[in-house]
């Protein structure tokens, strides 16, 4: 589905469950669902493989079906800049889309992944004649801008307690990542990745999460208790 071959090679027609988990195709008319289903593909992507590269021109809107996804750029000293993790039911690149212009970030697999492409004529097509479409793009355009307004200020934070809170709850975001509900199916290293801290440091930020009430630590993930204190201040207090 994009200009990486291999996982251009693995694109196939979505199974029923799968479209079951895009959340916009039950807002369109059933004529509109109808156009959409017949060009969405999936492809299935391991870890490692890149879905969207900077440069790369926009062929088709992607969302995360399955697996977990991190948007990231690279510095000129070869840093890397993590935006934002991107779980299950997760859509992204509306802008690009729209604009039709080159990526200005990458998209990569941190595990085994389901991601699937609407053709970017067929995302214009649902544009020009959707009402329920236009709804869901305006919608995610509103939080990712609240989204990255949010990563900025975790970038300042100094309290690693805090980082590891306000990251949490970017992917509990019910709007931007509908799939994800109560649990979120993560690893501490994954986890690590989009904060930007070590395994270590992000499990005893989890640990003193967990004893504050905010979330519980479950085999293969986390799920969230208290999602309005993980967007507060609590923890800077408590922690600061």
């Amino acid at each position: 589905m994009n200009q990486d071959l291999s996982l251009h090679q693995r694109r196939r027609p979505p199974t029923a469950d799968e479209l079951d988990g895009i959340p916009w195709l039950r807002l369109l008319l059933p004529a509109e669902r109808e156009r959409a289903v017949a060009s969405l593909l999936v492809g299935d992507a391991k870890a490692g493989d890149y879905v969207c590269r900077v440069g790369r021109p926009v062929t088709y809107w992607f969302g995360v079906v399955e697996g977990l996804l991190k948007m990231s750029t690279d510095n000129a000293q070869g840093q890397t800049m993590t935006y934002a993790g991107l779980p299950p039911g997760g859509w992204f690149g509306e802008g690009t889309t729209i604009k039709r212009e080159p990526y200005r970030y990458n998209i990569q697999a941190l595990r085994k992944s389901v991601v699937a492409g609407l053709p970017i004529d067929s995302f214009h097509w649902l544009l020009d004649h959707s009402i329920g479409f236009n709804r869901f793009v305006m919608n995610q355009l509103n939080e990712r801008l609240g989204q990255f307004i949010a990563a900025r200020e975790i970038d300042r934070l100094n309290n690693p307690d805090v980082r590891v809170a306000r990251s949490l709850a970017s992917l509990f975001n019910p709007v931007l990542y509908p799939g994800v509900g109560e649990v979120l199916r993560i690893t501490q290293q994954e986890l690590a990745y989009l904060v930007g801290l070590s395994r270590q440091r992000v499990n005893e930020a989890l640990a003193a999460l967990e004893a504050q009430g905010a979330i519980r630590v479950e085999y293969g993930g986390l799920r969230v208790l208290d999602l309005a204190a993980l967007r507060s201040s609590i923890f800077q207090i408590k922690g600061g």
